[in-house]
């Protein structure tokens, strides 16, 4: 666990995440980038409205045959709701998602693999694409804003920043998902979960 001063405020910051790009400071909401072994005040972290959540930051999660802790928490809005992204670290140290919306879940990983045939920009709803020789379908299509971060990520996350996504699935109940931006795509590969399988040790 590594241990840093918050640029903000002076508050102890100890991450738990050898790869973290940035975190949250718990005294004064502060948003920070790891830069050059330090922090770079990156402004607000959002307002975080708090309520019955199936699992937050501090717990220990078993998911789908594998056991994470919960390190991260980040909320984005879509219009008509919004839904929570939360970032894991299992035994290994190998990061993973977990999304939940209004009780749906999904545990996804970053995509590690070479992907042949992913589309560059965001298909339309209902198109269909071919990966790495399986035929997903769009079944989900948007943008969403960041509105609220807490905690450790191994990337970036600005609040107010508008993401585009995409969700697809091949007859193998697989989702990969996309977010597409200026700087390029990035893709994610899960599946979704039964609420009632999942397993939460909460934190003291």
């Amino acid at each position: 666990m590594s241990s840093y001063n918050c640029p903000n405020c002076g508050n102890a910051l100890a991450l738990q995440f050898a790869q973290a790009k940035m975190t949250t400071c718990d005294a004064c909401a502060t948003t920070l980038y790891l830069r050059d072994n330090g922090f770079l005040n990156a402004g607000s972290a959002g307002e975080m409205h708090t309520g019955p959540m199936l699992i937050k930051i501090g717990d220990t999660v078993r998911i789908d045959g594998g056991v994470f802790d919960i390190i991260g928490h980040a909320r984005f809005d879509y219009g008509p709701g919004w839904w929570d992204e939360f970032y894991a670290i299992d035994g290994a140290g190998k990061g993973a998602w977990v999304s939940v919306d209004e009780g749906e879940v999904i545990l996804q990983r970053p995509v590690s693999e070479t992907l042949t045939g992913t589309p560059r920009a965001a298909p339309q709803l209902g198109a269909t694409f071919r990966v790495n020789g399986y035929t997903y379908r769009v079944t989900e299509r948007d943008t969403a804003t960041c509105i609220a971060v807490r905690g450790e990520f191994p990337e970036t996350l600005t609040v107010g920043e508008v993401y585009n996504f995409i969700n697809a699935r091949n007859p193998y109940s697989e989702v990969l998902s996309g977010e597409f931006s200026a700087d390029g795509v990035q893709w994610f590969i899960g599946k979704w979960i039964d609420p009632f399988e999942i397993k939460v040790d909460r934190a003291a």
